[in-house]
């Protein structure tokens, strides 16, 4: 009786309802089409495969491709140059939209206000193509902005794109120029949830404007915080590609290749694709094992957490 009367709830929910769960089909078909229907493919990281065989006809052959990829020489290579950039770039560019957002929220003419947001929001719009074109321009040895203003300084000029020190520098802050602005308004938008009389509390005890940020804008956003640094920890494995590929050359190469470039350069050129989705599922696992363990170490410190 229980049960059918929960059905005959959720039939009447849906009959008034149904617009809003009309809206929720296209997502869900999305993430069942694109997302998890795919997953039964990763199949492909144990066999031999073959294009005229097809995926599940081709011969079986065990953890064969994974051994190929941990016995290769630069698998030591690849796995550091992939952390130490995601890592470096977790460091450095998780805490600077924080700073954004509190210092934006201390602004009082709005004027003000909405030109750094439009500022530093517009670079998220600019295609990785555009950006990687950018910065070959700016650092050009010859005729790069950049050069030609240490040459009027008397300095000699710099092939920043040529040193394997500098790629990871380059990546990271040209990212975070980026992507802070945009960033920055999700927690704007944690800040505006924050209760005015907490505020008006701070006020009252005669509290600073920095004693406010630390003690009541800190607290308001640390769910938040808590949340994006446990997908951001979660997907270290999962640098992007397509800007590291754009920027690599045969002098960078040392520190610019990645588990993800190696993978397109050895995997699907030369259409290696069992080898390919072997290492694409180790990543994923390596992932997924960082979100479980950053996931757990949250709910353990603190109240917050995905699940």
């Amino acid at each position: 009786m229980e049960a059918a009367g929960k059905r005959h709830g959720l039939t009447r929910s849906i009959a008034r309802h149904w617009q809003l769960y009309l809206i929720v089909v296209p997502p869900l078909l999305f993430f069942l089409i694109f997302k998890y229907y795919p997953m039964l493919n990763a199949v492909l990281a144990f066999k031999d495969y073959y294009v005229t065989k097809g995926i599940w006809d081709s011969p079986w052959v065990g953890f064969k491709n994974f051994e190929l990829f941990f016995e290769n020489p630069m698998f030591w290579t690849l796995v550091k140059n992939t952390l130490f950039i995601s890592f470096y770039l977790l460091l450095a560019g998780f805490p600077i939209p924080i700073v954004l957002a509190l210092m934006l929220n201390e602004v009082r003419s709005r004027k003000f206000k909405r030109a750094v947001q439009l500022v530093t929001f517009a670079p998220y719009f600019i295609s990785t193509v555009v950006m990687v074109s950018i910065i070959m321009l700016f650092l050009a040895p010859r005729l790069g902005f950049v050069n030609v203003f240490l040459n009027r300084l008397g300095l000699d000029s710099v092939n920043f794109l040529g040193s394997p020190g500098m790629f990871s520098s380059i990546y990271v802050w040209s990212d975070i120029w980026q992507t802070a602005g945009y960033s920055a308004v999700i927690y704007l938008a944690a800040l505006a949830a924050v209760d005015p009389t907490l505020y008006e509390a701070a006020k009252v005890d005669g509290a600073s404007r920095f004693q406010k940020i630390v003690n009541v804008d800190l607290p308001g956003i640390l769910p938040t915080v808590t949340i994006l640094l446990i997908l951001n920890v979660g997907s270290v494995m999962a640098i992007g590609f397509e800007k590291i590929y754009l920027l690599q050359n045969n002098l960078n190469i040392a520190n610019s290749e990645i588990i993800a470039t190696y993978v397109y350069r050895i995997g699907l050129l030369n259409a290696n694709y069992s080898f390919a989705t072997a290492v694409g599922l180790f990543n994923s696992v390596i992932n997924l094992v960082l979100l479980f363990s950053v996931n757990a170490l949250a709910r353990r410190f603190s109240r917050s957490s995905i699940w």
